[in-house]
């Protein structure tokens, strides 16, 4: 028997969004241009022969983002529906090309495109799987009752994820997360996690103990040990912690980072949450942290009132990637986890991860409109 659907206003107008998550973000992208050019002045000048060089590519990408995060946000989202079986094919698509034809980055191929404009599939296969799946659960719910439907669901999650693993593990593990947060979220069936759990173990272990995967284990080395080699192996994790340590409560003064001038390595990439903590301080990484929160929150909120479980879903689905984004990041520069490459949202440099996010920021802003969030 078909499914009912609730009825929703055709329009949110005269609805307005969620002004917490739009000014969070816009103060988090702010707040990344200001910690990128500070943290790539000197290498931008010693490489490219420009101080501005790495600014003027964040402060565009923050425009088209800016641009597209408003489109979206005016956009209804239950349009999405019917965009998202292509988008996730799409994503399917592009990974498998990058594989052949891909850029090669500091030895893995992950962009697709010709001279400086690019992207990266796996930021698409984190908003294409986060859309596809949340469509397909939202459906049919019920197939989540059955181990088989439970095990169809985490075969959709599981094809963008093995391409995203052959070259990028840290993201590969943020789209699985996402897309059990997601299933989780819809399910009663707790048992069915607990199962899979086994399985997901096992191709973890076979992950870093695999030959072509052997450098996955000196990683975890290195973090139990970065001093045992830190020339190489454990260069980044000690030269990262160095710059935390020697911020101390409030840092050494925005621009006066010493680790940045060739100690660290680009340190405006995923790195940059240490030249924040040696610049700004306790205090400037605490609020950082802060605005995450609020952004987190909110988000939750969003997605607890949405109008229907499609809304709910996907935004559930977007703030948890940017949450586990953050996690793992601030895990790495801490060394509470090995060293693996994952951008801070909004804040590390990067035109299509600023581009997916605020565009997936847009999606969650519209469903604001149509979310009846008590006043608090």
């Amino acid at each position: 028997m078909k499914k009912s659907r609730s009825k929703i206003p055709r329009s949110p107008r005269g609805r307005q969004c969620d002004f917490t998550i739009l000014f969070t973000v816009i103060l988090l992208v702010s707040f990344g241009i200001v910690m990128i050019f500070s943290s790539s002045y000197h290498f931008s000048m010693n490489r490219y022969g420009d101080h501005f060089f790495f600014l003027k590519k964040q402060i565009m990408w923050s425009i088209v983002g800016f641009g597209a995060m408003m489109f979206f946000m005016n956009f209804d989202y239950r349009y999405l529906r019917k965009w998202s079986v292509l988008l996730y094919l799409f994503s399917i698509v592009t990974l498998i090309l990058v594989i052949f034809i891909g850029k090669e980055v500091n030895g893995s191929k992950r962009w697709l495109g010709v001279g400086s404009m690019g992207f990266q599939p796996s930021e698409v296969a984190k908003l294409g799987v986060t859309l596809f799946l949340g469509n397909l659960v939202s459906l049919n719910r019920e197939k989540l009752n059955k181990f088989s439907g439970f095990i169809f669901y985490m075969i959709i999650i599981m094809i963008p994820v093995i391409f995203i693993a052959l070259q990028n593990l840290s993201t590969a593990i943020v789209v699985i997360i996402v897309g059990v947060c997601i299933l989780f979220i819809a399910s009663s069936k707790i048992w069915h996690f607990v199962v899979m759990a086994v399985p997901v173990l096992g191709i973890g272990v076979m992950a870093v103990t695999l030959e072509q995967f052997r450098y996955r284990l000196v990683r975890i080395q290195a973090w139990q040990d970065p001093w045992s080699d830190p020339l190489v192996s454990g260069y980044q994790t000690i030269q990262s912690l160095y710059a935390v340590g020697s911020g101390g409560i409030f840092g050494l003064g925005l621009g006066e980072s010493r680790q940045k001038l060739g100690y660290i390595p680009e340190a405006h990439n995923d790195i940059i949450f240490s030249i924040v903590c040696e610049e700004l301080g306790l205090v400037g990484a605490t609020i950082l942290l802060l605005l995450f929160l609020i952004l987190i929150w909110r988000g939750i909120k969003v997605a607890i009132h949405a109008p229907d479980l499609f809304g709910s879903l996907i935004v559930a689905g977007i703030i948890c990637q940017v949450a586990v984004q953050v996690l793992i990041n601030v895990s790495v520069i801490t060394n509470t986890i090995p060293v693996t490459g994952m951008p801070l949202p909004f804040i590390s440099y990067g035109g299509s991860s600023l581009l997916f996010l605020m565009i997936s920021m847009g999606i969650v802003l519209n469903v604001s409109r149509y979310a009846n969030i008590p006043r608090t």
